[in-house]
């Protein structure tokens, strides 16, 4: 009688939420609430921690939460981080679903909506920042600003000889790649260690899939930031095709900034690809651009403080 009272009260509450998912969070010793969210058939694993202007942190191919622990505590020193691990990554469990960066887009809003969020701050790095691209193209009204860290909007941005590497992921690669950080990091809290030759299936075939959406940039209003480190995997001439899509370096900002976009590029020396999204740079170049700290003192300014 008590299970069937428990259920009936579940389905009450289900009505009046719309039908909608609860997620259920916990909280750690230490501060950090987790939770698992039901999103589109997809159970995805978050953590929150810090308080403040809400961040979306979302991490890159092959990886989880975890790639962001060198920066997690800086981030979230002054912001609230919901961090989460991406369909099919860390303990979020692969199902029968492709992967997609479109839909994981739209998973991203069903999840922020569960949590109680109607807006936040978005960071994303590689396949991470694909995903927080497509998440501010599709819900632009629930992303306030954007930073996109080593990411590409078109499959061309790619050093070519990349190209053929990339379709050749699969899981005949799963046995080689079992001494590698992305595979320990995978097997130390997947929920289907065993899964992990189907995550590179998953990969290979989101890769081998060609994409353009130059077109979507120029759709967002909100202002974007763009980081990479100087020895990137993307074309120097696709980062600043990126940046100038979003309106930026098109003409000299003028004598008093008239001419400067709201957008903006960052490269971070003497970092790749593989190491850009932990660099301690990251921070003090991201933070105070979502702070919306834009004000710099003009030479006018300074030579008057001078005297």
């Amino acid at each position: 009688m008590r299970s069937l009272i428990t259920a009936l009260a579940a389905a009450f509450l289900a009505v009046l939420m719309g039908g909608a998912a609860m997620a259920q969070t916990t909280e750690t010793a230490e501060g950090v609430r987790t939770g698992y969210a039901e999103v589109n058939g997809v159970n995805y694993y978050y953590e929150i921690r810090g308080q403040g202007e809400p961040l979306l942190l979302l991490h890159g191919g092959l990886g989880s939460i975890d790639m962001f622990g060198p920066v997690l505590p800086a981030l979230s020193e002054k912001r609230q981080v919901i961090a989460v691990d991406l369909y099919g990554h860390g303990r979020t469990a692969l199902t029968d679903r492709k992967m997609s960066l479109i839909d994981m887009g739209d998973d991203m809003a069903g999840l922020l909506k569960q949590l109680g969020y109607d807006k936040v701050d978005a960071m994303g790095y590689s396949m991470g920042g694909g995903v927080a691209f497509r998440f501010a193209v599709q819900h632009p009204d629930m992303v306030r600003r954007l930073v996109v860290v080593s990411g590409a909007y078109a499959q061309d941005g790619f050093y070519p000889e990349m190209l053929p590497m990339q379709a050749q992921v699969g899981a005949g690669m799963a046995e080689m790649m079992k001494q590698t950080p992305m595979y320990q990091s995978y097997a130390a809290v997947a929920p289907k260690v065993e899964d992990f030759p189907k995550l590179l299936d998953r990969m290979g075939e989101l890769m081998r899939e060609p994409f353009d959406w130059s077109a979507d940039v120029k759709t967002l209003k909100m202002p974007v930031m763009l980081v990479y480190g100087d020895s990137d995997m993307y074309r120097p001439e696709h980062i600043v095709q990126f940046y100038q899509l979003l309106g930026g370096g098109l003409k000299d900002a003028g004598w008093m900034r008239e001419n400067m976009s709201q957008n903006r590029l960052a490269i971070i020396p003497n970092r790749t690809h593989y190491d850009v999204f932990f660099a301690p740079e990251l921070v003090g170049i991201a933070l105070p651009f979502l702070n919306g700290e834009t004000k710099v003192k003009s030479w006018d300014e300074q030579v008057k403080e001078a005297k």
